[in-house]
């Protein structure tokens, strides 16, 4: 690869990055072209060159979101080769050290903007249901082997369990943002330890 073309990449990839943090912190919405150009020290002119639209630039900020997510939840903890309760406490603890280091303030990049933006624009609202449909299915593939061994105190199929096990902790993550309170989140942690008899 040219050292020109490397340049480009990392270049682009520095300005996905700032503004992944600016709209994490701020929403899509509110998040303006000028604030990424400030951000990311560049001019209009170098912003354009890499995206055509602010609307690229959210597509690539999502996809490379997902990407870094993927590999940290999914990859890493789900389809390790830990044993499932394993798994799914490693998840949740992934989950309470994400938002401690984020201070408790900026809550959860997917449900933000699926709170922000499925109403309002379909590609947004189909980035953001990919991430917690495949987030629910490899729950449910790590419940159902749970399940195999042990008999839970629920009577509820694995997929039903999976998606009220990441609706919980989708709800305590905006309780958690609301209160700005890490507390909000164990909790829900906490209870759903208990739901997997961990």
């Amino acid at each position: 690869m040219k050292a020109s073309d490397k340049y480009m990449l990392n270049k682009k990839l520095q300005i996905i990055e700032v503004s992944a943090k600016l709209i994490h912190s701020k929403g899509y919405e509110k998040t303006s072209i000028q604030d990424i150009l400030q951000a990311a020290q560049i001019g209009k002119g170098q912003f354009y060159y890499y995206f055509s639209s602010k609307q690229d630039l959210g597509i690539a900020v999502v996809d490379y979101c997902f990407e870094k997510w993927n590999q940290r939840v999914i990859k890493d903890i789900l389809e390790s080769e830990a044993d499932p309760k394993a798994k799914i406490e490693k998840m949740l603890e992934c989950a309470i050290d994400v938002h401690t280091k984020n201070g408790s303030k900026c809550g959860c990049f997917f449900g933000n903007l699926a709170v922000e933006l499925s109403e309002h624009s379909e590609i947004f609202r189909e980035k953001t249901n990919k991430v917690f449909e495949s987030w629910i299915s490899h729950l449910e593939i790590v419940l159902d082997e749970l399940m195999r061994k042990e008999t839970l105190p629920l009577s509820c199929d694995s997929h039903t369990l999976a998606q009220s096990i990441v609706a919980m902790l989708e709800g305590g993550i905006m309780l958690m943002k609301n209160r700005q309170d890490i507390a909000a989140l164990v909790i829900v942690s906490n209870v759903i330890k208990k739901m997997v008899c961990i």
